[in-house]
């Protein structure tokens, strides 16, 4: 059966929701096979997909192209996918059009915004529409220039503030559920006990009533930089290499493909052919 919002809502105080990103149709399937409740499409392909250095590039198009493929393999996991980049700020129009085109056109069940008061308006306005809505407050990557970079949020008196009204406001304008990125974990814990919406956690502690992260993260994709509330479950990268160079050098020894794996052919046609 496909997780609804109020299956989600639900679990709230009680048994903590599980989220991953995913872009493709097989990890998808693969995903949802493993019984995780909720599937982010995120904005994070452009960084894990198509190579950028942030965020900021990826599209509209981008999003539905990748959140199609996604809705295809996920059968029970309720599908979350990410409104890019200036798809909302400009105004409440754009939210609303363009949140209704990443649900029509990828059969999705909710969109996620960055912000929190300042775009409460559309949150608001997104909701009436009939869409529903997961909101993303404290670190949020496509602000990433304004905060100089990637910073813990929330760690003086007046920002902690600010992203305990952000998910009040973020709540009241009708966001189910918010995404608490990279703040401090009693924090995350504090928002989580006075909210009624559901909080997700990214590097905010295990206060909160659900936990998301890059499955290419988790997973040990790559060598290089791993965020610090990362927990590493396998190292896909070194297998994958491994399997990589053994490939190339069977091709290269002619040890790949062997006769198992190949077609033969009767020897009458062969001679006749060879008399050709």
């Amino acid at each position: 059966m496909r997780k609804t919002i109020f299956d989600l809502l639900g679990r709230k105080g009680q048994t903590p929701v599980s989220m991953l990103t995913c872009y493709d149709y097989n990890t998808a399937r693969t995903i949802d096979e493993a019984g995780v409740d909720m599937i982010l499409v995120g904005d994070s392909l452009g960084n894990v997909m198509l190579g950028y250095e942030n965020t900021l590039a990826v599209t509209v198009d981008d999003m539905i192209h990748h959140g199609k493929a996604v809705c295809r393999g996920a059968k029970e996991a309720f599908v979350v996918i990410d409104m890019p980049f200036m798809s909302y700020q400009p105004s409440v129009e754009d939210a609303v059009r363009n949140a209704g085109r990443i649900m029509k056109e990828t059969g999705c069940h909710a969109v996620k915004l960055e912000g929190g008061r300042e775009y409460a308006d559309r949150i608001k306005a997104i909701v009436e529409a009939g869409i529903p809505v997961v909101a993303h407050i404290g670190l949020t990557p496509q602000s990433v220039n304004a905060f100089g970079g990637y910073k813990v949020q929330g760690k003086t008196f007046e920002k902690a503030r600010k992203i305990l009204n952000d998910a009040k406001a973020v709540e009241q304008a009708g966001a189910f559920a918010i995404t608490l990125e990279c703040v401090p974990a009693d924090l995350a814990t504090l928002i989580t006990e006075r909210s009624k919406a559901l909080t997700i956690g990214i590097g905010a502690g295990n206060g909160c009533d659900g936990q998301v992260l890059v499955y290419q993260d988790m997973l040990g994709f790559t060598d290089g930089f791993t965020p610090k509330f990362v927990k590493k479950y396998a190292d896909v990268h070194s297998v994958m290499l491994e399997a990589f160079r053994q490939y190339k050098e069977d091709c290269e020894q002619r040890t790949f493909p062997d006769d198992s794996l190949s077609f033969g052919i009767d020897e009458d046609v062969l001679k006749e052919l060879e008399q050709k």
